[in-house]
């Protein structure tokens, strides 16, 4: 039975709680929040967990094997470093940290304290995002040309970081998991339409190697929330949409054929669409979340890294995240990741 303690009680925070304290290999021991408020409604849904002001207690509790940082951005690096330095395994929330060069310390930090260090990419876990990857792989699409994806809402708001940093992490991560490498280049606008300090939304263009484009879109200040992303292949193109009741995967069998077939038009030379069926195949569904802790939970078991996120992968999306940013400061520049 692996013993979890939770920092940060916010949004996510209680359903870490809720998860760790019903996996069968792992309890919720301790809880953490400055917030009197979020604590007191921890302790009347969780009355067994220890709810503390403050973090460090859950950190000097020889108790506790493990820590689930789901506090705010700017603390993910700190905590990290000194839960990793109290000889705590480390479950944090996506983003691993604000810059490369704090995750190559924390991924240090990992190895050197012998703990296990992993990343919060949620969404590597959803059966629709999974079921993709399996499809790409089979050849079933052919070459991919390009993808887009579109995480839109109006708010939530943060304060801590821009709508960037908060939703695009999602996205760059499950991009790379699914062309099974990272972006090489980034080139962004963004925009503070909201009267905030930070930029509330953001296109994002990346390069991925072998020529294929991928667009990224998020936004505070869009009249719908939209969880989609768009994949197109030399053979079959897949539509996944998160929010979809009726199943969150279409694969449309269509494609574009060259065709030697004469016209009298000079603009119809050689391309002519194919028109396929569009299927909707059944995936079991489970919660992302569940199954994140508990891949968690079993990595530390079993003494292996969590490949699927380690600090590695997490670092990649920092440093892709960081060129967006570095585009949208510069109004649009190519930056190299």
């Amino acid at each position: 039975m692996i013993s979890v303690g939770v920092i940060g009680c916010g949004h996510w925070g209680p359903n870490h709680i809720r998860v760790f304290s019903q996996l069968a290999n792992s309890t919720c021991l301790m809880c953490a929040d400055i917030d009197d408020v979020r604590l007191k409604s921890i302790k009347a849904q969780f009355p067994s967990v220890d709810a503390v002001k403050d973090y460090r207690a859950i950190l000097a509790n020889p108790a506790i094997d493990a820590v689930c940082i789901a506090a705010p951005t700017k603390y993910h690096f700190q905590f990290t470093r000194e839960a990793l330095a109290a000889g705590k395994h480390v479950l944090c929330e996506k983003p691993l940290a604000m810059t490369h060069e704090e995750c190559v310390t924390l991924k240090a930090a990992a190895e050197k304290s012998g703990r296990m260090l992993m990343v919060g990419h949620v969404f590597l876990f959803n059966s629709g995002i999974r079921w993709m990857r399996e499809y790409i792989a089979s050849g079933e699409m052919g070459r991919i040309y390009y993808a887009h994806s579109e995480r839109t809402n109006l708010g939530p708001f943060r304060y801590d970081v821009n709508a960037l940093w908060d939703l695009a992490p999602h996205d760059i991560a499950i991009f790379d998991y699914l062309l099974g490498e990272s972006a090489v280049s980034a080139s962004a606008r963004g925009l503070k339409c909201l009267g905030n300090s930070l930029e509330d939304l953001s296109f994002a263009t990346l390069d991925y190697p072998d020529g294929k484009l991928v667009n990224v879109h998020v936004s505070w200040a869009d009249p719908r929330k939209v969880r989609q992303i768009t994949l197109v292949g030399e053979k079959k193109m897949i539509v996944w949409d998160d929010l979809d009741a009726l199943g969150a995967i279409r694969v449309y069998d269509k494609s574009v054929e060259r065709t030697s077939k004469y016209y009298e038009s000079y603009g119809e030379f050689q391309l002519l669409s194919r028109e396929g069926s569009i299927t909707i195949p059944k995936i079991n569904l489970a919660e992302p979340l569940k199954a994140q802790g508990q891949y968690f939970i079993d990595c530390i078991e079993k003494g292996i890294q969590p490949e699927l996120a380690d600090a590695q992968k997490g670092d990649q999306v920092v440093r892709t995240l960081a060129a967006v940013q570095r585009s949208m400061d510069q109004n649009g520049t190519l930056v190299k990741v």
